[in-house]
C-alpha cells in the first residue's frame, strides 16, 4: 500500500500545473453500481457460477486527464461472499496524432488490489495484487463512423514475495477487438456493439495462447440529466481450456450518478 499511496502523490502534485491551466474544468464525480451475473475477469470465472456486485467511486481530476477511483467487490452468495476486494487505481488518459487518420486514444492505469477481508488470505502470506493496464482505441483508422478497433493490454503480479500465489502467478493477457455504435429507432443512444479476442500470456500459470473471444451489446438510457442505467449482455466462446474449460453468457447492469 505505500507504494500506491507514492504514486498518488506523485501523480496529484504532477497534475497541479495543470489544474492551473484549465481552471474552467471542475472536479468530475462519478458514482457506480454494477451487478454481473457472473465476473469474467480477463476470461476468468472469478467466482465460478456466483455474481457479484461493484461499488464505484471515480474523480476525474479537473480535466486534466488523471484520474483516481475506489472498487468495492463482493460475491452474491456461496462460498465467495467473504472474498470481498478494494481496487484503487490511478489513471492518466489523453490522444495522440490528433485531427489525423492515426489519431489514438489511450489510457494508462495502475490499480492495486486488496483483499482486506483476512479470511479470504493464507495464514501468513498476503493476497494482494498490483496491475498495470494499457488501453487504447483508433476511432478514425477504418474511415467508418462508428466502427472503432481498440486494444487492452493488462500485466498483473503480486504485490509481495510472500504471496503464496506460486512462481508462475504474473503474467500478460492482450485483447484486441471492434466497436460499433449502430443507431436504432426508438432508443435515446446507440446499441454498442462489441468483438474482441484475447491472447493469455501467462498470467495465473495459463497457457501462452489465444484463450477466448467475446461479444457484447449494451446500450445507455438516462432518465435524467445526471443518472444513467447501462444494462449489458455478453458471451465468451472460450478457446484454452487453462483459462477457462467452458463458454459463458453473462449480463451486466450499471447504475451510474455523475455530478
Amino acid at each position: 500500500m505505500k507504494k500506491f499511496f507514492c504514486w498518488m502523490a506523485v501523480i496529484l502534485l504532477s497534475s497541479g500545473g495543470l489544474v492551473q491551466a484549465q481552471e474552467k474544468n471542475e472536479l468530475g464525480v462519478t458514482f457506480d453500481v454494477t451487478y454481473a451475473s457472473r465476473w469474467m475477469s480477463r476470461g476468468l470465472p472469478v467466482w465460478g457460477k456466483d455474481g457479484g456486485f461493484f461499488e464505484t467511486m471515480s474523480l476525474d481530476l479537473w480535466g486534466t486527464g488523471f484520474g483516481f477511483g475506489v472498487i468495492h467487490r463482493s460475491a452474491t452468495g456461496g462460498g465467495n461472499s467473504k472474498k470481498q476486494r478494494i481496487d484503487y487505481t490511478l489513471s492518466y488518459s489523453n490522444s495522440a496524432f490528433d485531427s489525423t487518420l492515426y489519431e489514438t486514444k489511450y489510457k494508462v492505469a495502475y490499480m492495486y488490489k486488496n483483499w482486506y477481508n483476512k479470511l479470504t488470505n493464507q495464514a501468513g502470506n498476503s493476497k494482494d495484487i498490483e496491475m498495470w493496464v494499457f488501453q487504447y482505441s483508433l476511432p478514425k483508422i477504418l474511415g467508418s463512423t462508428g466502427l472503432v478497433p481498440y486494444g487492452i493490454t493488462t500485466y498483473d503480479y503480486p504485490a509481495k514475495s510472500d504471496h503464496g500465489f506460486g512462481d508462475n502467478w504474473a503474467g500478460w493477457v492482450h485483447r484486441f477487438g471492434l466497436g460499433y455504435d449502430l443507431d436504432v429507432f426508438d432508443l435515446p443512444s446507440p446499441l454498442h456493439l462489441s468483438s474482441d479476442i484475447a491472447y493469455t500470456d501467462g498470467f495465473r500459470g495459463a497457457d501462452h495462447d489465444w484463450s477466448f473471444t467475446t461479444f457484447g451489446i449494451s446500450t445507455k438510457l438516462k432518465p435524467s440529466e445526471n443518472i444513467a442505467f447501462v444494462p449489458a449482455i455478453y458471451h465468451q466462446i472460450s478457446m484454452d481450456d487453462s483459462v477457462c474449460d467452458h463458454d459463458v453468457t453473462y449480463c451486466m447492469l450499471s447504475m451510474k450518478y455523475e455530478f
